[in-house]
C-alpha cells in the first residue's frame, strides 16, 4: 500500500489506447454516393422490429472515398425522441478514423419532416465535427416507408 502512494503521478493514471479493427479491405466496403444509397444501406441494417415503434440514432462513418468504415448505434429512445451525446459520436468517429459522417435516425410516426430539435442537433454536431475536420455529409431521417435527406433539401 505504501509503495503505491509513493509512485510518481504518471504511474497512477489510466492508459488510453486507440484500436480500430478493420476486417474488410477498403475495396470491399460499400461506397455511398447519394442519399438513396445511404437509405438503402441504413434500412438494411436497421432493426425492423423497432423502426415503427422506437426512435434510434445511428451514424455511418466514411473514409475520404465515401466508403463505409462502420456504423455506430448512438442511442435508443422512446416513441417520440432519443437523446444523443455529441461527444460519444465524435469519439467513435475519431476512433474509426472517419473523415465523413452521416447522421441518421428514424421517425416511428412515419412523418419524415425534421423537427426543430432535429435541425438544432444536426447543426450542433456539424459545428463540433468541424473542429475535428470531420464533414457531416448528410442527416437522413428514415421510416419503413421512405426517407428525408437534409443534404438533398439544402439544410446542411
Amino acid at each position: 500500500m505504501e509503495q503505491e502512494i509513493n509512485q510518481p503521478g504518471w504511474c497512477r493514471v489510466a492508459e488510453i489506447e486507440l484500436i480500430y479493427k478493420i476486417k474488410p479491405k477498403p475495396s470491399d466496403r460499400p461506397k455511398v454516393q447519394s442519399s438513396k444509397e445511404i437509405y438503402d444501406l441504413l434500412i438494411g441494417l436497421w432493426n425492423h422490429d423497432k423502426i415503427d415503434i422506437q426512435e434510434e440514432f445511428q451514424v455511418l462513418f466514411l473514409n475520404r472515398s465515401n466508403r463505409v468504415l462502420g456504423i455506430y448505434h448512438a442511442s435508443t429512445g422512446g416513441i417520440c425522441s432519443t437523446v444523443v451525446d455529441v461527444r460519444l459520436i465524435l469519439l467513435a468517429a475519431v476512433k474509426a478514423g472517419a473523415c465523413i459522417i452521416v447522421l441518421s435516425h428514424n421517425h416511428p410516426s412515419g412523418n419524415l419532416k425534421p423537427s426543430k430539435s432535429d435541425e438544432d442537433l444536426t447543426a450542433k454536431i456539424k459545428n463540433a465535427a468541424g473542429y475535428l475536420d470531420i464533414k457531416v455529409l448528410d442527416h437522413v431521417i428514415i421510416s419503413s416507408d421512405g426517407y428525408f435527406s437534409f443534404a438533398d433539401e439544402g439544410m446542411l
